[in-house]
């Protein structure tokens, strides 16, 4: 009779004894659009007979992908998007707002909440003791349509993270030793469910990180528990209801996975897949040529504390041949950083900064790396082609890695400063 995570919030949702393997109809709490998806699903939606959306309230909208758009076709994107959203009544956030998912775990989302967005990268929200998932443009049209969706209850993995974390490794060095130890199927329809001893050393955004990379193992949640840190978080935003689900001992898991965090230390993922991960030093010399720090794994307020830290004990000086692009991942964080001055930090030492939203981290808008450039890059995914450039090489690691490299004009350990 006892129940994982996934399993409680999805039988509160559904109505039902939900256990891992049934196929259940869901209220799903937010629904998220984002530019690249919306389009497609407003189309489908019109298929489909829709002519009202079932919870207008319940749908947000976010211009992230194209922020700003590159050309007449995604501005026109854009302009569908605004129409219906005003049309049906439901929520949008325009461009420079920031990443859909980032918006609704800044104001919105709440533990015990279900969450679906048109991004598979909206398993993020799981930090937050909810259950979040990514669908298609069709699935997104129904849940508009309807309220609802539907879901296969996933097993859940059961993730200690253990001990104590070393100075200097990242909720992101965390992230990357995960997926080099699940692999890129490795948690295929499975939620992750974090516990263990280490979490209370965790803040949220550090949790936020971690959930994020979990569709780089393929899995469909990644959820953390409710505790002070979670509570922490909610305090310093908006008050919103709040549920928290905790799972049951005896809970029936699919597997348990134990990491050690003192055995943690900076890592990098190599070209061209997200799951090549070595420790640091093993990619220590690799030139860099462009540094992209921001979106939705690396963009938020400690993320570029983080980094800059790192620029200003290194002296603030960009290397020789070195880009560094800066995207914050949501208004809220960009307004933060330049009210305690370290966009202008940033800017005096060079960086170039773009408006709020995905950036550069999918070539859709923002810098693009020139034929033959090595990238290194805070963003989730380093697939040939990922920046808009198929001759680029994309490298993945930390912001204080990244800051670190753009000191140097080469992959460095950030320990070193």
């Amino acid at each position: 009779m006892m129940k994982t995570i996934s399993e409680k919030i999805l039988s509160v949702k559904s109505g039902t004894d939900a256990r891992a393997g049934d196929t259940v109809v869901c209220r799903a709490d937010w629904i998220l659009g984002t530019d690249a998806s919306s389009p497609m699903a407003i189309d489908y939606f019109r298929q489909m007979g829709g002519d009202r959306v079932a919870d207008p309230d319940r749908v947000l909208f976010a211009m992230d992908h194209y922020s700003p758009p590159s050309t007449a076709k995604t501005a026109a994107f854009h302009q569908e998007i605004r129409m219906f959203a005003a049309r049906h009544g439901t929520r949008l956030r325009e461009v420079g707002d920031g990443i859909s998912f980032q918006i609704l775990s800044e104001e919105l989302a709440a533990p015990g909440d279900l969450v679906i967005g048109a991004d598979s990268h909206t398993v993020t929200c799981g930090a937050l003791n909810l259950f979040a998932t990514g669908v298609g443009s069709s699935d997104l049209a129904a849940a508009m349509l309807s309220g609802q969706t539907w879901l296969r209850v996933p097993e859940s993995i059961k993730v200690a993270l253990r001990g104590p974390r070393p100075k200097g490794v990242t909720a992101k060095d965390i992230a990357l030793t995960l997926v080099a130890a699940l692999g890129p199927e490795g948690a295929s329809y499975q939620a992750l469910e974090f516990h263990g001893d280490a979490l209370p050393a965790l803040t949220l955004d550090d949790r936020l990180v971690i959930s994020n990379l979990a569709v780089e193992m393929d899995a469909k949640a990644s959820i953390f528990p409710m505790d002070d840190a979670t509570r922490r978080y909610l305090e310093s935003h908006p008050a919103r209801a709040v549920s928290p689900v905790a799972a049951d001992a005896g809970a029936r898991y699919s597997r348990e996975l134990t990491v050690d965090l003192s055995s943690v230390s900076p890592r990098v993922a190599l070209p061209h897949s997200p799951e090549n991960v070595v420790p640091i030093e093993q990619a220590a010399g690799t030139p860099i040529q462009m540094v992209f720090i921001g979106t939705c794994t690396g963009g938020r307020v400690p993320d570029f504390h983080e980094a800059l830290a790192i620029l200003e004990a290194g002296g603030g000086r960009l290397a020789s041949g070195v880009q560094l692009v800066i995207t914050p991942a949501s208004r809220d964080v960009q307004v933060r950083l330049l009210e305690d001055g370290t966009l202008r930090k940033l800017a005096a030492m060079g960086a170039v900064i773009t408006a709020a939203g995905c950036g550069a981290c999918c070539g859709t808008s923002g810098a693009i790396p020139a034929d033959g450039m090595n990238v290194l890059s805070t963003a989730n995914r380093n697939f040939k082609a990922r920046m808009g450039n198929a001759t680029a090489s994309i490298y993945l690691a930390s912001p204080a890695a990244c800051a670190a490299a753009a000191l140097t004009g080469c992959i460095t350990d950030p320990r070193a400063y």
